[in-house]
C-alpha cells in the first residue's frame, strides 16, 4: 500500500508542476503586449525616443512619436514597455518616458492611465 501511495503522490506533483508550468506559458502568451510579442520585445521599437526618455528638455523626434502612438493605442502595453527590463537598463527614467505621449501632442492619448507608480500626463 505503501508503493501505491507513493506512486499517487509523484503523479500528483508531476501533474501539479505540469500544471504550474502551462499557467506561466499562458501567461507569457497572451501578455499586455499581446500573444506574439513582449514588453521587452516592444521596446526596442522605441529606440527613436531614447534621448527624450532619458531628458524632458530632448527634443521628441517624428518616428518616436511614431511608435508611441502606435503602442498607445494599447495603454497596457505602452505601460509594460515603458518599464520593462530593456528600458531600464537603457537608461529610460520612467516619470519623463510617461510624458512622451504628451510632448509628441499625441490627441488620443490615454491621458490618466495608471502605470505602476505613475499616471500618464
Amino acid at each position: 500500500m505503501a508503493g501505491i501511495s507513493m506512486k499517487s503522490c509523484m503523479c500528483l506533483v508531476v501533474f501539479a508542476v505540469f500544471l504550474g508550468i502551462s499557467g506561466f506559458a499562458a501567461v507569457d502568451g497572451a501578455g499586455e503586449c499581446g500573444k506574439s510579442t513582449t514588453p521587452d520585445r516592444e521596446a526596442f521599437k522605441l529606440a527613436p525616443c531614447a534621448s527624450a526618455a532619458q531628458d524632458q528638455n530632448a527634443a521628441v523626434s517624428s518616428q518616436c512619436c511614431a511608435q508611441v502612438k502606435k503602442l498607445g493605442q494599447n495603454p497596457a502595453c505602452l505601460c509594460a514597455v515603458m518599464l520593462s527590463n530593456t528600458a531600464k537598463s537603457s537608461g529610460v527614467k520612467p516619470e519623463v518616458a510617461m510624458a512622451i505621449p504628451k510632448r509628441c501632442n499625441l490627441a488620443d492619448r490615454p491621458v490618466g492611465y495608471k502605470c505602476g507608480d505613475y499616471t500618464l500626463p
